[in-house]
């Protein structure tokens, strides 16, 4: 039997206007321990979020999204923040801010695979 192992994940919102308090689930963010993962999924549906908001700068909104991604991978187009600890890392990224783009409050779970956790809380959240 393959061992589950605590994962802990947030949804990452576009929230154009926030004083308004709406949002739009665009992807997923997931911290695995064990095995050491840290990654994000995100879909723009361009045509959505201009449905939602249409003076948003989607690209500004794209370029947030890559540089999530790139803290994750841990690479140097992350900046100072990349250099972290997984964990850390983590935190920094699902810590409470007021921007476009936020995320939710941690959930934790189990997951055997958390690459297929990720994916299927992508498709349950976000698409």
């Amino acid at each position: 039997m393959q061992e589950q192992h605590l994962f802990e994940y947030a949804v990452i919102r576009v929230v154009p206007r926030v004083e308004r308090e709406e949002f739009l689930n665009v992807g997923v963010v997931l911290y695995c321990r064990r095995p050491a993962f840290l990654q994000v999924k995100y879909t723009l549906d361009k045509d959505r979020l201009r449905a939602f908001c249409p003076q948003l700068d989607i690209e500004e909104v794209q370029a947030y999204l890559c540089a999530f991604d790139h803290i994750c991978q841990g690479i140097a187009a992350g900046g100072p923040i990349a250099k972290l600890d997984m964990a850390s890392r983590f935190r920094w990224l699902t810590a409470t801010r007021s921007t476009i783009v936020q995320s939710s409050k941690i959930h934790p779970g189990f997951s055997i695979d958390p690459q297929t956790t990720l994916n299927r809380l992508h498709e349950k959240l976000v698409l």
